[in-house]
C-alpha cells in the first residue's frame, strides 16, 4: 500500500546473526561479501546471489552481537556499504541460520504460498491479506483456500524482487493484533515460493481477487459467505455493501406493518420485496432495493432514526449478506412487489395510501439532488386511516427529516423522524 495520506505498513526488526543484502552487483562473489562483512565478525556461512536479479545475498555471523554490530554501524554511518561502486543496503534476515539445501519452494518466483497459522477460515479476510503483503509492491491476485495444513493464500507480485522481498520481511511474522479479530491471539506467517507464475482468477469474491482486471464479473453468493467486513484504506473496518437492507426496529409502541415500511423505504427509490420477522424478541425487517446505490441512500438517510415522536419504532440499519430475497407468499409479513397481485391491492389489505401519493421526499431532493427521485405531492385527509393507536403526536412542526405526513387520524402535521 502507497501513496500519500496512507500510512505505510512497518515492522520493528528483530536481530539475527544472519544478515539481508540488497542492491548487490550482479553475481557478487563470496569474497566480496566476507570482505565487507568480516570487519565486523567471523563470517560463519553466506548465501550469494539470491532473487531473480541474482543481486541479493545472506551472510551469517558467529555471534549475534557481531551481526548488531554490522547493522548498526551502517545505520548511522554517513558512507553506505559499497561493493563494485554499487551501494549495499543492509538488514536483519528473518532467518537465525542458513540452510543450503534448497526445496520447490526455495526456488524464487513471482508467487508466494502463504500458510497463515493459529486461524480458520473467515478470521483474516483477503482484504486483511491484500493490506499486509500491497506495503511491498503491486499486488496482482490473490486466492485463498483451505488444506491440511491450514488457511494458505496464494499472493502474486508483478516480479520475483518484489515477492522475494515480502517473503523475506515477512516470513515468520505476525499479522498486525488490530487487522485480526478480537478470539484470535496468535497469527504467524510461513511462507515459500509457488511454482505457479500466473493465478487463474475467474471471479472477484471473498476467496479470490484479481486487481488487475476491474471487468471482472463478481460471484455474489460468494461475497455471501464472507465472515469479515473490508478494510478502508486507513485501516479500518468497513461494512460490505449490498442492495438489501437489514432494519431492526426498536421500541415499537405502534403498530409497524409491511406497508409502513414500505412506504418509509419507497421514498428513495422501488422497493422490491420486504419481508419481516421476529429475532432475539425484536421485529427485523429485509428491504431489497435493484441497486446498492439506492439502498446506501436510503440507510444514510434512516439509520439512528424515529417513526414516531417520543423516539418510537427507532430504526437501526445495516446491510445484509442477502442479494435477493425469496418471498414464497404474498402476505401481512412478507411482499415481492416485482410480482403483480391484481386480486389483493396493498392499500385494501391495510388502509394505507400508496407512497407515491403519500411521501414527500424533500430530504432526497435536497440532500441527494442526483438521485433521480421526485417528490411525491401531499396527502388527502380523507384517505388516512383509522386504525392507528391513539396519542404519540407529533411534535408541533417538527420537521427533522422531511418525510410524508402522519397516517394518523386527527394528525395534519408531518411525522417526527427525529433521531
Amino acid at each position: 500500500m502507497s501513496g500519500a495520506g496512507h500510512a505505510q505498513f512497518r515492522y520493528t526488526q528483530t536481530p539475527s546473526k544472519v544478515i539481508h543484502l540488497r542492491n548487490l552487483p550482479w553475481e557478487c562473489h563470496e569474497d566480496e561479501l566476507i570482505q565487507l562483512c568480516s570487519p565486523f565478525g567471523k563470517v560463519v556461512n553466506t548465501k550469494c546471489n539470491v532473487g531473480a536479479n541474482k543481486n541479493q545475498a545472506f551472510v551469517e555471523f558467529a555471534e549475534q552481537s557481531q551481526a548488531i554490530a554490522m547493522v548498526s554501524y551502517y545505520a548511522s554511518s554517513p558512507d553506505p556499504a559499497h561493493i563494485r561502486g554499487k551501494t549495499v543496503y543492509i538488514q536483519y534476515s528473518n532467518r537465525q541460520e542458513i540452510v543450503h539445501n534448497k526445496s520447490p519452494g526455495d526456488v524464487p518466483g513471482n508467487v508466494l504460498l502463504v500458510t497463515i497459522e493459529g486461524v480458520e477460515a473467515g478470521d483474516v479476510s483477503i482484504e486483511v491479506i491484500h493490506l499486509v503483503f500491497s506495503a511491498f509492491g503491486f499486488v496482482h491476485k490473490i486466492a485463498t483456500f483451505e488444506k491440511a495444513a491450514g488457511f494458505q493464500a496464494l499472493i502474486q507480485f508483478s516480479d520475483a524482487e518484489t515477492a522475494c522481498t515480502a517473503k523475506n520481511q515477512l516470513d515468520g511474522r505476525s499479522i498486525p493484533r488490530y487487522l485480526l479479530p478480537p478470539h484470535v491471539t496468535s497469527c504467524n506467517l510461513r511462507i515459500s515460493y509457488s511454482a505457479h507464475t500466473d493465478l487463474n482468477i475467474k471471479f472477484q469474491s471473498h476467496r479470490s481477487r484479481d486487481y488487475t482486471n476491474p471487468y471482472l464479473p463478481v460471484n455474489s453468493t460468494a461475497f455471501e459467505g464472507s465472515l469479515q467486513p473490508g478494510l478502508g484504506t486507513d485501516g479500518k473496518k468497513l461494512e460490505p455493501e449490498s442492495n438489501v437492507l437489514l432494519a431492526a426496529i426498536e421500541n415499537m409502541q405502534y403498530a409497524v406493518t409491511v406497508d409502513t415500511l414500505h412506504m418509509v423505504f419507497s421514498s428513495f427509490g422501488p422497493v422490491q420485496k420486504i419481508a419481516m420477522f421476529e429475532k432475539n424478541g425484536g421485529t427485523q425487517a429485509l428491504i431489497q432495493y435493484p441497486d446498492v446505490t439506492t439502498a446506501t441512500v436510503a440507510k444514510e438517510a434512516l439509520e439512528g432514526h424515529c417513526i414516531y415522536d417520543g423516539g418510537y419504532c427507532k430504526l437501526h440499519i445495516t446491510y445484509s449478506r442477502h442479494t435477493d430475497l425469496n418471498i414464497k407468499a404474498y402476505s401481512d409479513r412478507s411482499r415481492d412487489y416485482t410480482i403483480p397481485n391484481p386480486n389483493i391491492a396493498s392499500s385494501q389489505l391495510s388502509g394505507v395510501p400508496s407512497a407515491s401519493t403519500t411521501w414527500q421526499t424533500h430530504l432526497v431532493t435536497s440532500e441527494y439532488p442526483n438521485s433521480g427521485y421526485a417528490a411525491a405531492g401531499p396527502v388527502d385527509p380523507s384517505q388516512e386511516p383509522s386504525s392507528w393507536p391513539p396519542g404519540a403526536s407529533p411534535a408541533a412542526g417538527s420537521i427533522h427529516m422531511g418525510f410524508q405526513p402522519d397516517l394518523r387520524p386527527g394528525v395534519s402535521s408531518p411525522p417526527y423522524y427525529g433521531k
